[in-house]
């Protein structure tokens, strides 16, 4: 196996371990992510026009998706604690597919990516908005989680496809 398919979690025997950064460089790094939230259109609107009797849906899942980023290393086992210099997660309303979509951006200077925080913060937006709604809305579905960006490192920019 080439050293760009080893998984570098584990070691030479197989075992989980947390990868020693040490060594590298301290580069300017940053990663994107997405998720969609899928809904009915009235929980939606609901959304939209701040009638929520739980208060902002919205302002609420940017503070959960901002604190999961910053606690990504408690929840994903051999993930590095990290000095994030910006969390950012925003909205964009996609009426004509009944969906939110959030994009989560993390960055630092350090020796690892910010990949892991920015999935993370994603992740929680979603289940924030499912948390809010689901009492009027049950139904909804977290879908397309997954990393648009990422900017430093070894490993330089890549950006996902489609």
């Amino acid at each position: 196996m080439s050293d760009m398919r080893k998984l570098t979690h584990l070691n030479e025997q197989g075992e989980a371990h947390m990868v020693d950064v040490g060594g590298k460089s301290i580069t300017t790094r940053e990663a994107t992510a997405e998720a969609i939230v899928r809904m009915q259109p009235e929980t939606l609107e609901l959304i939209q026009s701040g009638g929520h009797k739980k208060g902002d849906v919205l302002a609420v899942a940017r503070i959960a998706g901002i604190q999961a980023a910053k606690k990504c290393s408690d929840l994903i086992p051999l993930c590095h604690p990290l000095m994030l210099t910006k969390v950012s997660v925003e909205f964009e309303m996609q009426p004509d597919i009944n969906s939110i979509r959030i994009f989560a951006t993390c960055g630092l200077d350090g020796k690892t990516g910010v990949e892991m925080e920015a999935l993370t913060a994603a992740s929680v937006a979603a289940l924030t908005i499912y948390d809010m709604c689901k009492a009027v809305d049950k139904g909804m579905v977290i879908e397309q989680t997954r990393l648009l960006e990422k900017a430093g490192g070894k490993s330089g920019h890549w950006v996902a496809e489609g």
